[in-house]
């Protein structure tokens, strides 16, 4: 049993938003200049995964943002930085920083759920392919170029059995001889 670490209320494998990268905003801000709404950008904890990418720009996040009450929220991946377009410090401070942090690791668990369900199928395929070069293996092993000793001694039905087991893995049947 393996346990995840969590650091700041999310696992530590979790794609998630680190800081805000403060070169990036607008040299007016707190003066009588300042834009009401501008690009922020945000720095990930990690370079995101190309599904972890089609999550943040993808119809449910949007879909999110638009429930949550910010509907002219736009959002942009470029490289490890998340581009949060239209909004402003006060407005990720108020609660857009959580939203887009609950949704970052909603992704982050659909994108580990579907690796580990895809990793699973992978290993019981291989499971059957074992089993299956195993049943074929022990099939050849009992091929005898000898004379027979008696007529029957169940050997065409052992051939008969395996070849049955071999045609329903390989989804393959033929008619009984």
């Amino acid at each position: 049993m393996s346990m995840k670490q969590e650091t700041d209320g999310h696992a530590a494998d979790n794609l998630a938003l680190t800081s805000v990268l403060v070169g990036s905003l607008p040299r007016t801000l707190m003066t009588q200049e300042a834009p009401t709404r501008y690009t922020v950008e945000a720095v990930f904890s990690r370079r995101p995964g190309g599904d972890e990418v089609r999550g943040v720009l993808g119809p449910e996040t949007r879909e999110v943002l638009v429930s949550s009450g910010y509907p002219n929220v736009a959002l942009v991946v470029s490289d490890r930085r998340l581009e949060i377009h239209n909004t402003n410090l006060e407005e990720l401070r108020e609660g857009l920083a959580r939203v887009l942090a609950m949704r970052l690791a909603e992704i982050s668990e659909l994108t580990r759920s579907a690796k580990e369900a895809s990793a699973s199928s992978a290993r019981s395929l291989a499971a059957r392919e074992l089993e299956r070069v195993a049943a074929v293996t022990e099939l050849a092993e009992m091929v005898s170029f000898a004379v027979p000793p008696t007529p029957d001694d169940g050997a065409d039905q052992r051939a008969r059995t395996y070849r049955s087991q071999i045609e329903a893995w390989s989804g393959t049947t033929s008619a009984p001889q």
